[in-house]
């Protein structure tokens, strides 16, 4: 953690939800003029596309059925560690992009399915927004989690997770419901101990829960829409938090424990809004009450 360089990390797992959030961030950004820099947490994957076909072909051939994006083998941490140790104390850190599809692949000159080189952040920024699968991991070896400021977990009910990444994979990648189901059962002892253990250590959970029925997410023909979810919103520690505040400016919410606020799913954006713009900005003027 940094008083001078902030760093904000946004955690979840695939088919979570956590580019739509951190579209919600941008939008604060932009109207409270607070210069930040990306990490993506793509860009710290082991291997492109190609390579993880191939290791996947070579851990499939000694039995190893597990073999996953979301376990330290595959993953970077040693230098998601240092990227976020480095923001902490320096205020640029050294990062690169995945490339997913030739949309980025023309923006940034690479092929689909590979990694841009290795580049220095900008200077002189606000703070350091992060946002993938392990903005607050933490193992035997590393702990990304100890250096960000402010740690948020976007976590949709199990089954509305799977239906999310279904539809995504299905629509916008062109696979088919067997292989992103065998996708999920691949990743599952993963997603267990290195997926979950970073939802305790997140400051604030939102966690969409559908008020429909998603009892077989591998038949639903459709994803849940707002009106059809409701929001848990989990704090903490929430010593400071204007409860009674949060409830009056989000209709037909409620508190379900001394640290939770539910809300209609459809004011979601809404209350990230009411809940993190007073957050970053305690970052912020933190940051330049140093100067």
């Amino acid at each position: 953690m940094s008083r001078k360089h902030p760093i904000i990390s946004i955690t979840g797992s695939s088919g979570a939800g956590t580019t739509s959030v951190k579209k919600t961030f941008e939008q604060i950004f932009f109207r409270e003029k607070v210069n930040a820099v990306y990490i993506e947490g793509d860009a710290f994957h082991r291997y492109d596309r190609a390579e993880m076909r191939t290791q996947m072909a070579k851990e499939a051939e000694r039995g190893n059925k597990h073999f996953s994006h979301f376990s330290p083998e595959t993953n970077l941490f040693e230098e998601l560690e240092r990227a976020f140790r480095d923001y902490g104390e320096t205020g640029t850190a050294t990062t690169r992009h995945y490339v997913h599809d030739a949309e980025e692949s023309a923006l940034h000159g690479a092929a689909p399915g590979t990694f841009t080189e290795w580049e220095r952040l900008p200077e002189n920024s606000d703070l350091l927004f992060y946002e993938g699968l392990h903005g607050a991991v933490v193992t035997d070896k590393v702990n990304v989690a100890r250096y960000a400021d402010l740690k948020i977990g976007v976590v949709p009910v199990i089954n509305l997770e799977w239906i999310q990444k279904l539809h995504r994979d299905r629509s916008a990648r062109g696979y088919s419901t067997e292989a992103v189901t065998d996708t999920i059962l691949r990743r599952m002892p993963d997603y267990i101990h290195y997926i979950c253990p970073q939802f305790t250590e997140t400051d604030i959970n939102f966690q969409r829960v559908p008020t429909v029925d998603t009892s077989n997410p591998f038949i639903a023909r459709w994803i849940p829409t707002p009106d059809e979810s409701m929001v848990v919103i989990r704090f903490k520690n929430p010593r400071g938090i204007d409860f009674p505040y949060l409830l009056s400016m989000l209709p037909h919410s409620w508190m379900s424990r001394a640290n939770s606020i539910v809300c209609p799913g459809a004011k979601l954006d809404l209350a990230m809004q009411l809940i993190l713009t007073p957050l970053i900005m305690q970052l912020i003027e933190r940051k330049r009450n140093l100067k």
